[in-house]
């Protein structure tokens, strides 16, 4: 697999966000941690700088300021940068046992904000479970 064909990377956990009902993304996921008083002060800390360059370098998307049902998504040809500097806070991630995956697409959804470095794409807040389909295996 080739991920130069990807437009959009995310960095998400399990648990789901209520307004967009999808996995929460990772500086959710640091700051839940933050409000939960996991961190020890010196990672809180070190997440604190994180935080404040992405606030710095990376506009927030009015949508998110709105809490609105979107999920963002890094710019593939733009997330070298992004993910160089989002490094320290997958080691929180890790160090406290918190899971995230890496996902890639070329449709992230209908796109509301786009900037230099991201998109913010609609959701529609449902979860949609299929049923288990038959097995493919070969039966033994």
């Amino acid at each position: 697999m080739n991920l130069k064909h990807y437009k959009y990377v995310r960095i998400q956990g399990k648990e789901l966000a209520r307004n967009t009902m999808h996995a929460k993304g990772v500086f959710s996921m640091c700051w839940q941690m933050i409000q939960d008083e996991i961190m020890e002060e010196e990672d809180r800390d070190l997440y604190l700088e994180i935080d404040s360059w992405f606030a710095e370098h990376l506009p927030w998307p009015p949508q998110c300021k709105r809490q609105e049902p979107v999920i963002c998504w890094f710019k593939a040809e733009k997330a070298e940068e992004m993910m160089k500097m989002i490094r320290p806070a997958l080691w929180l991630l890790e160090r406290y046992h918190q899971e995230y995956y890496l996902v890639f697409t070329n449709f992230p959804g209908e796109i509301v904000y786009e900037d230099e470095y991201q998109v913010a794409a609609l959701t529609d807040g449902e979860i949609k479970i299929a049923d288990v389909q038959e097995s493919w295996s070969p039966e033994d």
